[in-house]
Protein backbone atom coordinates (compact mmCIF):
# COMPACT_ATOMS: atom_id res chain seq x y z
CA UNK A 1 0.00 0.00 0.00
CA UNK A 2 2.77 2.73 0.70
CA UNK A 3 4.42 1.42 -2.42
CA UNK A 4 1.91 2.05 -4.45
CA UNK A 5 1.26 5.88 -3.08
CA UNK A 6 4.74 6.60 -3.23
CA UNK A 7 4.88 5.26 -7.08
CA UNK A 8 1.68 7.60 -7.57
CA UNK A 9 3.45 10.39 -5.60
CA UNK A 10 6.33 9.95 -8.12
CA UNK A 11 4.43 10.28 -10.94
CA UNK A 12 2.63 13.80 -9.66
CA UNK A 13 3.97 17.13 -11.82
CA UNK A 14 5.34 18.64 -8.18
CA UNK A 15 7.62 15.67 -7.30
CA UNK A 16 8.66 15.67 -10.91
CA UNK A 17 9.39 19.09 -11.11
CA UNK A 18 10.92 19.42 -7.60
CA UNK A 19 13.26 16.13 -8.35
CA UNK A 20 14.58 17.45 -11.83
CA UNK A 21 14.96 21.37 -10.39
CA UNK A 22 18.64 22.12 -10.72
CA UNK A 23 18.16 24.74 -7.95
CA UNK A 24 15.41 24.11 -5.71
CA UNK A 25 16.58 20.42 -4.69
CA UNK A 26 19.89 20.76 -3.71
CA UNK A 27 18.45 24.02 -1.50
CA UNK A 28 16.01 21.89 0.16
CA UNK A 29 19.07 19.21 0.67
CA UNK A 30 21.31 22.00 2.04
CA UNK A 31 18.67 22.98 4.38
CA UNK A 32 17.91 19.48 5.71
CA UNK A 33 21.45 19.17 6.47
CA UNK A 34 21.55 23.03 8.28
CA UNK A 35 18.17 22.26 9.96
CA UNK A 36 19.61 18.45 11.51
CA UNK A 37 22.51 20.56 12.51
CA UNK A 38 20.50 22.64 14.19
CA UNK A 39 17.86 20.56 16.01
CA UNK A 40 21.05 17.86 16.79
CA UNK A 41 23.33 20.63 17.99
CA UNK A 42 20.64 22.12 20.61
CA UNK A 43 20.46 18.57 21.89
CA UNK A 44 23.79 18.06 22.44
CA UNK A 45 24.04 20.95 24.81
CA UNK A 46 21.05 19.72 26.67
CA UNK A 47 22.27 16.27 26.54
CA UNK A 48 25.64 17.18 28.03
CA UNK A 49 24.12 19.21 30.75
CA UNK A 50 21.92 16.48 31.66
CA UNK A 51 24.74 13.91 31.50
CA UNK A 52 26.96 16.21 33.88
CA UNK A 53 29.39 16.97 31.46
CA UNK A 54 28.94 20.46 30.33
CA UNK A 55 27.55 23.93 31.28
CA UNK A 56 27.24 22.47 34.90
CA UNK A 57 27.01 26.37 36.00
CA UNK A 58 23.96 26.59 34.01
CA UNK A 59 20.02 25.34 35.85
CA UNK A 60 18.93 22.66 34.09
CA UNK A 61 15.97 24.41 33.62
CA UNK A 62 17.12 27.19 32.44
CA UNK A 63 19.36 25.56 29.79
CA UNK A 64 15.74 24.01 28.39
CA UNK A 65 13.72 27.07 28.57
CA UNK A 66 16.81 28.51 26.21
CA UNK A 67 17.16 25.84 24.08
CA UNK A 68 13.90 23.93 24.03
CA UNK A 69 11.78 26.82 21.46
CA UNK A 70 14.85 26.13 18.93
CA UNK A 71 14.99 22.76 19.02
CA UNK A 72 11.65 22.42 18.30
CA UNK A 73 11.94 25.00 15.39
CA UNK A 74 15.00 22.98 14.45
CA UNK A 75 12.89 19.74 14.24
CA UNK A 76 9.87 21.19 13.06
CA UNK A 77 12.40 22.52 10.09
CA UNK A 78 14.06 19.58 9.43
CA UNK A 79 10.82 17.40 9.18
CA UNK A 80 9.81 19.38 7.16
CA UNK A 81 12.60 19.67 4.70
CA UNK A 82 12.84 15.75 4.83
CA UNK A 83 9.30 15.58 3.39
CA UNK A 84 10.30 17.67 0.61
CA UNK A 85 13.29 15.31 -0.03
CA UNK A 86 10.85 11.95 0.51
CA UNK A 87 8.57 13.95 -1.88
CA UNK A 88 10.76 14.45 -4.63
CA UNK A 89 11.92 10.74 -4.77
CA UNK A 90 9.90 9.25 -3.34
CA UNK A 91 9.96 5.22 -4.72
CA UNK A 92 13.47 4.91 -4.17
CA UNK A 93 13.60 7.08 -0.64
CA UNK A 94 10.69 4.18 0.41
CA UNK A 95 12.55 1.67 -1.10
CA UNK A 96 15.69 2.81 0.91
CA UNK A 97 17.06 0.76 3.31
CA UNK A 98 18.64 3.41 5.22
CA UNK A 99 15.78 5.39 4.86
CA UNK A 100 13.61 2.73 6.87
CA UNK A 101 16.11 2.28 9.32
CA UNK A 102 16.57 6.29 9.73
CA UNK A 103 13.09 6.63 10.28
CA UNK A 104 12.91 3.82 12.48
CA UNK A 105 15.60 5.61 14.93
CA UNK A 106 13.63 9.11 14.75
CA UNK A 107 10.60 6.75 16.32
CA UNK A 108 12.97 5.64 19.03
CA UNK A 109 14.52 8.94 19.79
CA UNK A 110 11.00 10.73 20.07
CA UNK A 111 10.03 7.58 22.25
CA UNK A 112 13.15 8.64 24.48
CA UNK A 113 11.99 12.52 24.14
CA UNK A 114 8.72 11.63 25.42
CA UNK A 115 9.94 9.73 28.47
CA UNK A 116 12.47 12.62 29.20
CA UNK A 117 10.18 15.25 29.27
CA UNK A 118 7.41 12.92 31.26
CA UNK A 119 10.22 12.56 33.83
CA UNK A 120 11.19 16.33 33.53
CA UNK A 121 7.69 17.43 34.09
CA UNK A 122 7.44 14.93 37.17
CA UNK A 123 10.79 16.08 39.08
CA UNK A 124 12.24 18.35 37.26
CA UNK A 125 12.24 20.67 39.68
CA UNK A 126 14.26 18.93 42.13
CA UNK A 127 17.42 18.78 39.33
CA UNK A 128 18.59 22.51 39.63
CA UNK A 129 19.63 21.97 43.44
CA UNK A 130 19.80 17.88 44.02
CA UNK A 131 22.14 15.44 41.90
CA UNK A 132 20.25 14.64 38.15
CA UNK A 133 19.02 10.96 38.51
CA UNK A 134 20.94 8.18 36.56
CA UNK A 135 17.95 7.26 34.74
CA UNK A 136 17.95 11.00 33.17
CA UNK A 137 22.01 10.19 32.77
CA UNK A 138 20.88 7.46 30.31
CA UNK A 139 18.13 8.79 28.10
CA UNK A 140 20.52 11.82 27.72
CA UNK A 141 22.80 9.12 26.82
CA UNK A 142 21.03 7.03 24.74
CA UNK A 143 19.57 10.40 22.95
CA UNK A 144 23.33 10.88 21.60
CA UNK A 145 23.61 7.71 20.10
CA UNK A 146 20.06 7.51 18.42
CA UNK A 147 20.74 11.13 17.09
CA UNK A 148 23.81 10.53 15.71
CA UNK A 149 22.44 6.83 14.52
CA UNK A 150 20.07 8.96 12.46
CA UNK A 151 22.63 11.40 10.83
CA UNK A 152 24.75 8.29 9.89
CA UNK A 153 21.92 6.78 8.42
CA UNK A 154 20.17 9.67 6.80
CA UNK A 155 23.84 10.35 5.38
CA UNK A 156 23.47 6.32 3.89
CA UNK A 157 20.49 6.82 1.98
CA UNK A 158 22.44 8.91 -0.80
CA UNK A 159 24.33 5.38 -1.61
CA UNK A 160 22.64 2.87 -4.00
CA UNK A 161 24.02 -0.08 -2.63
CA UNK A 162 20.91 -2.23 -1.89
CA UNK A 163 18.40 -0.04 -4.53
CA UNK A 164 15.80 -1.99 -5.79
CA UNK A 165 17.25 -1.44 -9.45
CA UNK A 166 20.77 -3.23 -8.64
CA UNK A 167 19.90 -6.86 -8.52
CA UNK A 168 20.18 -9.38 -8.09
CA UNK A 169 20.33 -8.33 -4.45
CA UNK A 170 19.97 -11.00 -1.80
CA UNK A 171 16.87 -12.30 -0.38
CA UNK A 172 16.47 -10.28 2.51
CA UNK A 173 17.72 -7.21 1.04
CA UNK A 174 14.76 -7.77 -1.64
CA UNK A 175 12.28 -8.23 1.13
CA UNK A 176 13.48 -5.19 3.49
CA UNK A 177 13.32 -3.36 0.50
CA UNK A 178 10.37 -3.88 -0.48
CA UNK A 179 11.17 -4.41 -3.76
CA UNK A 180 8.93 -5.39 -6.61
CA UNK A 181 11.26 -8.06 -8.76
CA UNK A 182 9.81 -9.23 -12.37
CA UNK A 183 10.18 -11.99 -13.86
CA UNK A 184 12.13 -10.77 -16.49
CA UNK A 185 14.43 -9.04 -14.52
CA UNK A 186 14.73 -12.45 -12.35
CA UNK A 187 15.46 -14.27 -16.16
CA UNK A 188 18.65 -12.02 -16.51
CA UNK A 189 20.33 -13.37 -13.20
Amino acid sequence: MLLEFSIWLSETEWSIALHESLYLYPWIESAHVLSICFFIGTLIFVDLRLMGLAFNKLSISEMNSKTLPWTIFGFGLMVLTGLLLFYAIPVRTYQNIFFRFKLFLILLGGINIFLFHRQMSKEGGKWDEENIPRSVHIKASVSLVLWAGVIISGRMIAYNWFDCDRQPQPDWVNWAASCMIELSQMEDF
